[in-house]
């Protein structure tokens, strides 16, 4: 039987196309392949608020914000501000009347309260706890963590060395673990009677950074504690007038925290101003400024004095009574064409410059029909314009004035219409209500007559001063939190993180060679081991794990005191 050649494979381009497609093609159910699969809505917002959280608790969000928030406290500290000083701001708002509107609804005149400094203040807040929480627990870890496992090739550390020492290998990593004193360091036996030691040190440089960022936050949050069950009232008080107790209706000015609904506050009274007192160099510059005040604390407390002082403050109850600022009460005898005294009144003028240049008004509403109203400028240290205004000289009242417009008509107070009681609405003066009577520049004792006779006299002047109440619940942790910033700052420049590395080899084991020593000794720089005591080949290592620079020194150092014999005596 004559066997028949098999015939040739045909080639790929005579396939069959149909054939091809029918046998590449797999049902659905029996294709090994995964579908990819795509996240639904949820998902996708899943995922975009973990990667959201991420960037808003990294580091460099951190720093940002923060940098945000020192440049939005700019503005604080070169505008005046309402809570501080609202004369200061009505004073710049009547001298930048258009700037004033765009600064005051971007909240520029009172920025810590602003929506926008809130915002960066509340996201700097998270920031900085989703950062420090996840550190804390890696920290505490690494911290009862041992230092790591010696390296076997020393040599190749940034910075290595090697020396020879007597003893065995144990007691020569027992003498080093003594002299490694400051270090926290692990000794450890491998085979072949190799003893490694771990030595590493600077840990309180993680400390000192989580300690500055822990601060921190603890820092906003005793501010925010402030912010939100803190209250601030501010009242003008003259000498001799009656005081006033801690209610929000006898305040000129409350700023209460977001959570103070203004009752429950603390009960006390100031119950009078007794005198204010201010000393001044011989150069006139002001030196001291002292209120001697008579306060009251709960119902039926007995009269107490105190003298306060700038940055003296009075504390009672959890609140602390501060002097804010002062100035004069010019006094005037008003007397009726019989002689009769009807009027005698001091009135505050509020401070316009650096001399104390005040102005102010006087109304008399009941005493004199028509109705009375003085309107000028009191100068402590005065000196004529020319022009029948006054200035100011000093700040010391040395030759008090005033000049004064008399005004007599109606004062427009049944009108419903909100004034000032430091100065006469003008709209009223426009429609001819109040009409001018006279202008005049009186000095103590003197007086002006009007033309029904009625006179007026300027008796000279008593002092106010500007009391503020402040109750601010945060502010020990504010104290305390500041200055474990500087401390964490302090511990985070001037710690650095070391490592170094101890293997000590019995020095019979490394005369043998590495075929027999069982791994590649080290390079000895002394002298191979002669007969006599037990010795030891050291090999060292270093590692350092922040500012590199200079290391190599200080390795130098470490390595001199671990090979000195005469180190364990100096210890």
């Amino acid at each position: 039987m004559t066997a028949t050649p098999e015939s040739p494979a045909r080639p790929a381009d005579d396939a069959d196309p149909g054939a091809l497609a029918v046998a590449d093609v797999q049902p659905a159910e029996l294709s090994t392949q995964p579908e990819p699969v795509r996240p639904g809505p949820a998902g996708s917002l899943l995922a975009a608020a973990r990667n959201g959280w991420r960037r808003l608790t990294s580091m460099r969000t951190a720093l940002v914000l923060l940098f945000l928030l020192a440049l939005a406290s700019v503005p604080g500290s070169l505008l005046p501000q309402r809570p501080l000083n609202p004369i200061k701001v009505d004073r710049y708002v009547a001298d930048h009347p258009q700037l004033s509107k765009v600064l005051d609804a971007a909240g520029f005149f009172d920025v810590f309260a602003a929506p926008w400094f809130a915002a960066i203040y509340l996201l700097l807040f998270i920031s900085l706890l989703g950062c420090v929480v996840p550190r804390l627990r890696l920290h505490a870890q690494a911290m009862l963590s041992p230092p790591p496992v010696v390296p076997r090739r020393l040599e190749r550390l940034p910075e290595s060395g090697s020396y020879e020492a007597e003893g065995t290998p144990e007691a020569v990593a027992a003498e080093a673990a003594r002299r490694l004193r400051g270090w926290r360091t692990v000794t450890r036996t491998e085979p072949g009677g190799v003893v490694t030691v771990a030595a590493e040190r600077g840990y309180l440089r993680e400390t000192g950074n989580l300690l500055f960022h822990a601060a921190l936050v603890v820092l906003l949050a005793g501010i925010a504690a402030g912010r939100l069950w803190g209250y601030q009232g501010t009242v003008l008080v003259t000498e001799g007038d009656p005081g006033f107790c801690n209610a929000v209706p006898l305040y000129d000015s409350f700023r209460p925290g977001r959570l103070v609904d203004g009752s429950g506050l603390a009960p006390f009274c100031i119950d009078k101003l007794d005198d204010f007192t201010a000393s001044y160099d011989p150069d006139g510059t002001p030196s001291e400024f002292r209120a001697d005040i008579t306060y009251t604390v709960g119902e039926g407390g007995s009269p107490q004095q105190y003298p306060l002082r700038v940055n003296e403050p009075l504390r009672v109850e959890g609140v602390r009574v501060y002097l804010v600022s002062h100035g004069f009460s010019p006094r005037f005898t008003v007397r009726s064409p019989q002689g009769k005294v009807v009027a005698d009144v001091a009135a505050p003028f509020l401070p316009q410059d650096g001399a104390l240049l005040s102005e102010g008004a006087v109304k008399l509403l009941d005493e004199v029909r028509p109705q009375l109203a003085l309107y000028g400028q009191f100068a402590p240290t005065a000196v004529s314009s020319g022009d029948g205004s006054l200035r100011s000289a000093s700040s010391q009242p040395l030759a008090p004035g005033v000049a004064v417009v008399v005004y007599r008509g109606d004062l427009g107070l049944d009108s419903g219409r909100p004034q000032s009681v430091y100065s006469i609405d003008q709209r009223q003066v426009d429609s001819g209500a109040l009409k001018e009577v006279t202008t005049a520049t009186l000095t103590p004792g003197k007086s002006t007559t009007l033309d029904d006779g009625t006179t007026i006299t300027f008796e000279g002047y008593r002092e106010w001063a500007t009391i503020q109440v402040n109750r601010d619940p945060g502010q020990l942790s504010v104290l305390l939190a500041s200055g474990a910033v500087v401390l964490g700052v302090l511990l985070s420049l001037a710690v650095r993180r070391r490592r170094v590395f101890l293997r000590i080899t019995p020095a019979e084991a490394v005369s043998r060679g590495p075929e027999q020593a069982g791994d590649d000794p080290p390079a000895v720089e002394d002298a191979a081991p002669g007969p006599g005591p037990a010795r030891s080949v050291v090999a060292v290592g270093g590692l350092a794990r922040t500012d590199a620079g200079g290391f190599n020194s200080e390795f130098a150092g470490v390595v001199e005191r671990l090979r000195d014999p005469a180190a364990g005596r100096k210890d």
